[in-house]
């Protein structure tokens, strides 16, 4: 069984990811005090963009910004504090630029290439590979940029390179909660899940409230077989997430593999109690029956799980048995057939088919169904018993006869109620036909 995790929940870290502006005014105003009433307006536009951004007011910041760049387009610096300001604010696109002309400006400025990757991480993460690249090699000692690269490259399907990157963040960060997090999460969905527990574990230990790597540490334990461990992690995570329908599903799924019913009915009976149950719950809760023998129960939760999913052979196989187990062989013939018709590999099917015929008494199909089953397989004991009846219930003496002898030389069970019929009639359809001689 195979859960579901959450999309990598990286926006926590972002915002520390991205970087700041410096203190322009400050650098500005230590190289010398200007005396030009030009340079004093611009050294002041400078100050109050930098106070702007300190009291967090980024639209006076940006206009006042792109007020000095307007008289000093040459800035990289500013141009690179313009698009912080525009982030700040959600507008993409004019950091974007903002971060580009800095970039063009000062082509070793880390941060700007960090910011523009950041820009670009959500709307084209394939793009944004390329700048997140280069702020790697300029900061190469910062998990940030790193980190970052992780998350464009893990979008873009490079699990691999993405696995790279977030374990090289780590060894600068081991202790940073959501660079545990998105290593493990795309180590599990890279197939890892071995190598994804132990980071889980450590993300639940930074954060035991978390219900993300509670649900992750689940995952990885089920995905290695390790049902026992993965139902407790799974308990752990429902008690912070009690209302999640679909773990306590996940959750039953586990205990059925371990033969846990009862446990599982009651998970899944919870689970009811927040969501309507769909396909996967009514699945198993017809499994549970199934195997408890409710046959009765049974048929109504399959038919409910065969209206999501007319087209499913397995949900109309099993409620052609489950009819079969209750006798309603009309029911069971019917829904047999449309099995079959969609499964006609399945010997499985066509055994309980040739049954369901039989015990509908309509011989010729059971027949047909019992001939088609012989080009498989070597008929057992039981298969010729019945193709005996069948041509004994359809007037065919001499077929019948010799489908007896055929069962008789079969069958080692001296005392069944097979053999003692079949040697009853396999007597008297000799004397039938030696008279007929």
């Amino acid at each position: 069984m195979k859960l579901c995790l959450t999309a990598l929940a990286y926006c926590g870290l972002v915002a520390t990811v991205a970087v700041a502006p410096r203190a322009s005014a400050q650098t500005a105003s230590k190289k010398h005090i200007p005396a030009d009433p030009a340079e004093i307006a611009l050294s002041n536009l400078l100050t109050a963009a930098q106070a702007a951004m300190e009291r967090k007011d980024f639209q006076a910041a940006a206009q006042n910004y792109q007020d000095y760049l307007a008289k000093k387009p040459d800035d990289a610096l500013a141009h690179f504090d313009l698009g912080y300001a525009w982030m700040s604010m959600q507008k993409l696109a004019d950091a974007k630029s903002e971060y580009e002309k800095a970039i063009a400006l000062d082509p070793k400025m880390g941060p700007a290439y960090l910011n523009l990757g950041l820009t670009l991480v959500d709307t084209d993460p394939a793009a944004a590979v390329a700048p997140l690249q280069k702020a790697v090699e300029l900061v190469p000692n910062q998990p940030g940029p790193k980190f970052l690269l992780g998350v464009a490259l893990e979008k873009t399907h490079r699990l691999s390179e993405a696995i790279a990157q977030y374990q090289a963040a780590e060894t600068l960060d081991g202790a940073n909660f959501d660079i545990r997090f998105a290593l493990a999460t795309v180590l599990l969905n890279a197939g890892h899940a071995g190598e994804a527990e132990p980071e889980f574990r450590a993300a639940a230990e930074m954060r035991p409230d978390n219900a993300a790597a509670r649900f992750g540490l689940a995952q990885s334990l089920l995905l290695q077989n390790r049902r026992d461990e993965g139902v407790d992690a799974l308990e752990k995570y429902l008690e912070l997430q009690p209302n999640d329908a679909a773990a306590r599903v996940a959750r039953a799924s586990a205990l059925v593999d371990m033969a846990k019913y009862e446990d599982a009915l009651a998970e899944l009976d919870k689970a009811a109690t927040f969501a309507p149950e769909g396909l996967r719950a009514l699945k198993l809760r017809s499994q549970i029956y199934f195997e408890k023998k409710r046959y009765a129960d049974a048929v109504p939760v399959l038919q409910k799980a065969e209206a999501l999913a007319p087209k499913d052979p397995v949900l109309s196989a099993r409620l052609g048995h489950v009819y079969l187990e209750n006798k309603d062989y009309p029911n069971a013939v019917r829904e047999l057939i449309a099995a079959f018709k969609m499964d006609t590999a399945s010997d499985d099917v066509l055994k309980d088919l040739v049954l369901a015929q039989y015990l509908n008494k309509n011989y010729p199909a059971s027949l047909e169904g019992i001939d088609l089953l012989s080009k498989r397989e070597s008929l057992p004991p039981g298969s010729w018993f019945m193709r005996a009846t069948c041509y004994d219930k359809l007037e065919q003496p001499a077929n019948a006869l010799e489908a007896y002898k055929r069962f008789l030389e079969l069958n080692k069970d001296l005392n069944n109620d097979m053999y003692f019929e079949a040697s009853s009639r396999a007597r008297a359809l000799t004397r039938e036909l030696e008279k007929k001689r």
